[in-house]
């Protein structure tokens, strides 16, 4: 349960709650939940095992675990790459995480009661569009995720993942109740699992494995970080499953709450990063004591956003502490600073803001994801894969098609997708 509640700390956050419905919303609706699926279940499952199987092998974190396999060579700057990708991810995320604290705030202070539909998307309209209102917030936030990085994370994060993860669970689906009570709320439903395929382009099919990595931190060396906490008994693939569940039912009861409300509220379902932004306090308004159901929303969002934030801005201290001969707090205030750089160019600019999310998600997590099962087919022996799958004690009876998927599928996958991806991005 602990190594389960501690990489679904990490994979469970905003990636969830607040760029899985928009990206839904932009991408077709239920055509790109079933290409989501898809993904996950054949592409991410078998490169997070193979990911912890990488990292509980060499008992290192990612910046360190390929070299130690590799020495050498050059398939150590696949850490290098998970690292750089984390760093431009924790950059423009604890803005997001900031307008999670902000919302927070103004639930407990009332300042969102009663407002009307439009008076919910000027407050948000207001907020993204003040600069110096998002740095403020996101200096607490990344402030917030540096503390807990500079005291050691491990038993932290372990801690209280088991007790506040559920709890998001738990009031995600009270919310999921009172959202298909809306008027044109099934509707929404509809919208959201039943596929139209007529919606299916390039896009959809990038965006969701995009979408599948960021979700599952998947390709950034984060999970290969987690993996060497794992201890030796541990079942490396039942952990990786139940993360991924736990990850997509998360996701999945976010976009059965926000759909159902954009058309019961008319709002349009391709709104962009200020979705949940916009939807969710409608949904608190019309519901009895919403401001108590938004207050405590909003808070465990924002644990939950900071325990991704905490597993992101690890990756980064590690580099510095081993490439640099740091000590845990120096590397940790380097490190802070500069995703503070980087973070306040993206509050600055919304186009920036972009440009990172898009780059991380749809270029730099596949291509790090594609080297990193190259590396685990050519560098390590199939057996000794199969004998780190199987240190708990009990034969992994999928071996063989979770190796043919590794050795075969999943590269031909990710590279017709990411090189059409890129040609179709190119094309705009």
């Amino acid at each position: 349960m602990g190594a389960v509640a501690a990489a679904a700390g990490s994979a469970v956050g905003l990636g969830n709650v607040w760029r899985f419905p928009y990206v839904v919303g932009e991408d077709g609706g239920a055509v790109f939940l079933l290409l989501y699926v898809i993904f996950t279940a054949l592409i991410s499952i078998p490169i997070m095992m193979t990911e912890f199987a990488i990292g509980r092998k060499t008992g290192l974190p990612v910046t360190s675990a390929f070299s130690k396999l590799a020495p050498g060579s050059k398939w150590g700057l696949i850490g290098v790459l998970g690292m750089l990708t984390a760093f431009l991810i924790i950059s423009y995320y604890n803005i997001v995480s900031g307008w999670t604290l902000y919302y927070s705030v103004a639930s407990v202070s009332g300042w969102l009661d009663s407002l009307s539909e439009p008076e919910v998307t000027d407050f948000f309209s207001s907020l993204s569009s003040d600069p110096f209102r998002c740095i403020i917030w996101m200096v607490i936030m990344l402030t917030a995720t540096a503390v807990v990085v500079a005291q050691g994370v491990s038993g932290g994060i372990e801690k209280y993942s088991k007790i506040l993860m559920p709890l998001l669970f738990i009031l995600i689906l009270v919310m999921v109740v009172r959202a298909m009570l809306l008027p044109g709320g099934l509707d929404g439903l509809a919208f959201f699992v039943k596929p139209d395929f007529s919606k299916l382009t390039t896009r959809t099919v990038f965006d969701a494995l995009g979408q599948s990595f960021f979700s599952l931190s998947i390709g950034m060396g984060t999970m290969t970080t987690y993996g060497s906490y794992l201890r030796k008994t541990e079942n490396i693939s039942s952990t990786a499953i139940h993360v991924a569940s736990i990850d997509f039912l998360v996701a999945f009861l976010s976009g059965a709450v926000i759909f159902p409300c954009v058309f019961a509220f008319g709002i349009n379902p391709g709104e962009g990063p200020g979705l949940v932004f916009v939807t969710l306090p409608n949904i608190f308004n019309q519901m009895p004591f919403g401001r108590i159901f938004s207050s405590c929303f909003f808070l465990l969002l924002v644990v939950a956003a900071l325990t991704s934030s905490v597993s992101l801005l690890e990756v980064v201290v590690a580099y510095f502490k081993q490439s640099f001969k740091m000590g845990r707090r120096r590397a940790t205030i380097l490190a802070s600073v500069s995703c503070l750089f980087f973070g306040l160019c993206c509050s600055l600019s919304q186009a920036v803001f972009n440009i990172f999310d898009n780059v991380t998600a749809n270029i730099m997590m596949p291509i790090g994801a594609l080297l990193i099962v190259i590396f685990a087919v050519t560098r390590i022996k199939r057996e000794d894969m199969r004998a780190e799958l199987e240190k708990h004690g009990k034969p992994f009876r999928l071996f063989n098609l979770y190796y043919f998927l590794v050795r075969y599928v999943v590269p031909v996958v990710i590279g017709i997708i990411f090189i059409n991806g890129i040609v179709a991005w190119l094309s705009k």
